[in-house]
């Protein structure tokens, strides 16, 4: 039991350390883990072989992710960004992952493991962008909002990407590893079944999920606000989270696609907020810690022996996608420095990346030496967005200022009346509306 607590104690002081202070450097919380789990893993063997077993308990934060994900996703939104969310990220995860599938089998990988790498590099790190934009109050500009919708996007084609990863397992591998799935089949409900009977089993663990999300989840939840005790409420939304993981995983299918259902289901309800807050701090906890694993599993004999290659791949990786977002911004007429905060926001490989490459390699469709180096290219492109974010602020921002102060003057408004109203959401309209009603000037700021 000590050597638990102790171990807990290591991760946690490590947390505690270097991620206010990444974020103090503007780095990011996910690079601040990285680096804690480089330090107490490979730096100063602070932990062991243990970071792997971790690992896999992390990786249930992802799942709380997606179950996230999923509860933001009101139809009525999507229908609005429609054509930015399908179009502009759907052409940037195809186009990215048809560019890095094609360098992948280039080098001489077999095309089932290079269409993986294409999938793993064509996804960007939605932590780091979204917090660098908000930080920096860039999250409402047309730049802004096109980063957030491929974001989207790419969080959502995350759950067919883990479910073709099995399909294209390498028969060698799979001899190597000794078993025929990366999963635990120790526990199934389709592990005898015929073909008709699994494909049956399956519909109906999605139905189950779909339908009782949709009808027994509201009463389930004023039931347990009766009681009046939020550690109940908190008991309850874990207990939703954890038993679709589980009842996916009985039939083979990803957790984190039975919990982005869920999320899809639950987006309209009126317990949505109350589950969010719930489940953010431990899907934040589990993240965090699957981040810290990853990075005490980096192989430094790896780094040193391969620098180089890993460099130029890492470098080939930013190029490469900073080339296809270029042109997509001019595709859909995200102009000036818009377009060049779309561009370098998104030119990273992301925390996804490292979801995938686990996933792949327990799936045997990249070699565990192959996995080492991509994390690292990985690593190594996420190290170097704040670069990209302070080229922007010092190199593209300037120009299109002073562009702009030289084509236009201030604004001048001569508007006067006896009530100024700032701001027109949704409290700003109604007091709009009484106003005119009462025909009293109003001058609006928004």
């Amino acid at each position: 039991m000590t050597v638990y607590f102790v171990q807990a104690f290591i991760y946690l002081v490590a947390a505690v350390i270097a991620v206010p202070l990444a974020k103090r450097l503007g780095l990011g919380s996910v690079l601040g883990y990285l680096v804690a789990g480089v330090v107490i893993g490979p730096v100063t063997g602070l932990v062991g072989q243990e970071a792997t077993t971790i690992q896999h308990f992390a990786e249930f934060g992802v799942v709380m992710m997606l179950f996230l994900v999923g509860m933001e996703l009101d139809p009525k939104a999507l229908w609005a960004m429609r054509v930015r969310l399908v179009g502009l990220g759907g052409l940037q995860v195809v186009l990215s992952t048809a560019a890095g599938s094609a360098v992948a089998w280039w080098l001489g990988l077999v095309w089932q493991t290079a269409l993986t790498v294409g999938l793993i590099f064509a996804l960007s790190s939605t932590a780091i962008v979204l917090q660098t934009l908000n930080e920096k109050g860039l999250a409402r500009t047309e730049g802004g909002r096109s980063a957030f919708s491929v974001l989207l996007f790419q969080d959502i084609a995350v759950i067919p990407m883990l479910a073709l990863i099995p399909l294209l397992a390498l028969p060698d591998l799979m001899a190597e590893s000794g078993t025929g799935a990366g999963h635990d089949t120790g526990l199934s409900l389709v592990a005898d079944l015929p073909g008709w009977a699994h494909a049956l089993t399956v519909v109906a663990a999605v139905a189950a999920v779909i339908v009782g999300g949709y009808y027994l989840s509201r009463p389930l939840f004023r039931y347990v606000v009766q009681s009046g005790l939020r550690e109940v409420f908190t008991a309850t939304a874990l207990m939703l989270v954890i038993g679709i993981a589980a009842l996916m995983s009985l039939v083979n299918l990803s957790p984190a696609l039975g919990a982005f259902l869920a999320g899809v289901v639950l987006a309209n309800s009126e317990f949505r907020h109350e589950l969010e807050a719930n489940i953010e701090p431990f899907k934040g906890l589990l993240l965090g810690l699957f981040f810290i694993t990853v990075g005490a599993g980096i192989n430094f004999e790896v780094l040193i022996a391969e620098w180089g290659t890993i460099l130029t791949l890492g470098i080939a990786v930013i190029v490469v996608k900073a080339l296809i977002l270029l042109g997509l911004a001019v595709l859909f007429r995200i102009h000036g420095s818009n377009g060049w905060l779309f561009t370098l926001g998104l030119a990273q490989a992301g925390e996804f990346g490292f979801v995938l490459l686990t996933y792949s390699v327990q799936n045997s469709v990249i070699p565990i030496e192959l996995s080492q180096v991509l994390s690292l290219v990985v690593a190594l492109s996420m190290f170097l967005t704040p670069l990209l974010f302070i080229a922007y602020d010092r190199l593209v921002l300037p120009r299109y200022r002073r562009a702009k102060n030289d084509e236009r003057e201030a604004d001048t408004i001569d508007d006067r009346a006896p009530v100024i109203v700032a701001g027109v959401g949704r409290f700003g309209q109604i007091v709009c509306r009484l106003l005119r009603a009462n025909n009293i000037p109003i001058v609006v700021l928004d």
